[in-house]
């Protein structure tokens, strides 16, 4: 990583500003929300009502998902003084017994509908650290409850389950945050100042890219599915684990603990995990709104294998959406590009951070703007382009945050959360969408976000919520 990268990442300032829309857009637009179903008004400086249920002493949290992320979380709910952890939950025996060591007597569950149900009044909010196709399960009946709730990203595993659960937590008027915690961060918090005030001028064109070395082996495999599966281990409760999706044998190394990502069944790919990373701050900065239409490219290997198309995500894609203009965009529309795998931003837009290609970031954003450009590296400070143009912009004074205490404190009553629902909600729907793309690949899709329809495409429309096992449905939805 360049130096000029790692320069100022201690830097300590003071809180900006947040923007917001007006009082009477908001109260509309949850009066839309409550009455006009799949709708859903976005606005990306929406501000969330205060919660319903307050919790002004001691936080009573469970953890629904302990390994892997859910480790993360826990530790880091754990170090908060006033969150209190009550309940664990895994489907993993093991996980399970390692969390259970970290938090002595807390109550344990392997299913998290028994947890919801025996915890009832006893719990205030719960964090879910789970494989994407079952955040929405998780996550709506926790927000049913009135409990509160953090959620890994991606929100959801498919776009129709992003709009209800948006819709139910402003509804229920529940504190929500999802897990893009460098968001909290005064990196980004940094990148979406100087966006939101005009520092690069209006903007013409966003280029994300997420090409993480290793990231290929470890955690998007080829396909296709094994033939053959196997009896799950003893401390695997595997049908639990599979939840809503399609059951299928069971296969070391292949699923569980984090290849599941891999598949279409239960992950949503590298631009579902990743991208609402890299998108955050390009969505707040630039106040976007759902995008008129998408198109995906794919590596060839997979468009033209059946088997694999059927199971797996590509191995590398190249995503365009185009959003509405406004007042910080050039023209009438904003096109914003995604790059993983063996795609990457074209020569002449790494070349505006360094003639050197080697020395751009793996992950990370590049927004260009009439007065300059804006590199955001995931993790790391933002660098206005070109350097000797803007070497005298100080950063803006901006506090340190913890994302996961920012949550804590905002179900106590404090100031809203950073990523909630309202906000986040429409970005993840976008990104999902270009997940639609990728399985109708090369066709770009007409999109109509009030009706949640593509219009030009029925087959994707397929795609934009499954057909969930026997027994996993669920009432409202």
């Amino acid at each position: 990583m360049s130096k000029r990268l790692l320069s100022g990442m201690s830097r300590r300032n003071q809180p900006v500003a947040r923007g917001s829309c007006s009082r009477r857009q908001f109260l509309r637009s949850l009066g839309w929300v409550a009455l006009a179903g799949p709708g859903l008004v976005s606005c990306a400086r929406l501000q969330p009502p205060q919660p319903r249920f307050p919790a002004y002493g001691r936080l009573n949290h469970a953890c629904i998902g302990v390994g892997g992320m859910g480790w993360v979380d826990l530790q880091n709910f754990l170090k908060h003084p006033q969150a209190q952890i009550v309940a664990l939950c895994d489907v993993d025996a093991n996980h399970l017994a390692r969390a259970a060591e970290a938090v002595p007597g807390a109550r344990l569950y392997s299913d998290w509908r028994e947890l919801l149900a025996k915890e009832g009044d006893l719990i205030d909010s719960v964090n879910v650290a789970v494989p994407d196709h079952t955040h929405f399960a998780v996550a709506w009946n926790a927000v049913l409850k009135g409990k509160h709730v953090y959620c890994q990203k991606p929100l959801c595993h498919d776009v129709a389950e992003v709009r209800a659960l948006t819709n139910a937590a402003i509804k229920n008027r529940v504190v929500t945050q999802l897990g893009t915690q460098a968001a909290s961060s005064v990196h980004e918090r940094t990148a979406v100042a100087w966006l939101r005030s005009g520092r690069i001028g209006k903007v013409t064109r966003v280029y994300l890219c997420s090409n993480r070395p290793g990231a290929v082996e470890n955690y998007r495999l080829a396909g296709p599915r094994p033939p053959k599966g196997e009896a799950p281990p003893k401390h695997l409760d595997w049908n639990l684990w599979i939840g809503t999706a399609p059951l299928r044998p069971y296969v070391p190394e292949i699923y569980h603990p984090v290849k599941w990502r891999a598949w279409q069944d239960f992950g949503t790919g590298w631009s579902g995990d990743i991208g609402c990373h890299l998108f955050d701050p390009v969505w707040k900065g630039l106040g976007l709104q759902p995008p008129r239409s998408v198109v995906a490219e794919v590596q060839p290997s997979w468009k033209d294998s059946p088997a694999r198309r059927a199971d797996t995500w590509p191995q590398a894609n190249h995503i365009t959406w185009t959003f509405p203009a406004n007042e910080q965009v050039v023209g009438q529309e904003l096109v914003v590009d995604w790059f993983d795998g063996e795609f990457y931003p074209p020569e002449h837009v790494r070349r505006l951070y360094s003639a050197d290609l080697k020395e751009y970031p793996s992950e990370s954003a590049m927004i260009i703007g009439t007065e300059g450009s804006l590199l955001i590296p995931h993790g790391y400070p933002p660098v206005l382009l070109p350097e000797e143009r803007f070497k005298g912009v100080k950063a803006p004074a901006l506090a340190p945050r913890n994302h996961y205490h920012h949550f804590v404190d905002a179900c106590r009553g404090g100031e809203p959360t950073e990523s909630h629902f309202a906000q986040v909600g429409p970005m993840t729907e976008a990104i999902l969408l270009g997940t639609v793309a990728v399985r109708v690949p090369d066709q770009e899709l007409k999109w109509d976000p009030p009706r949640m329809r593509v219009l030009n495409c029925a087959e994707a429309n397929r795609y934009l919520r499954r057909s969930y096992r026997e027994g996993w449905h669920w009432a409202g939805f």
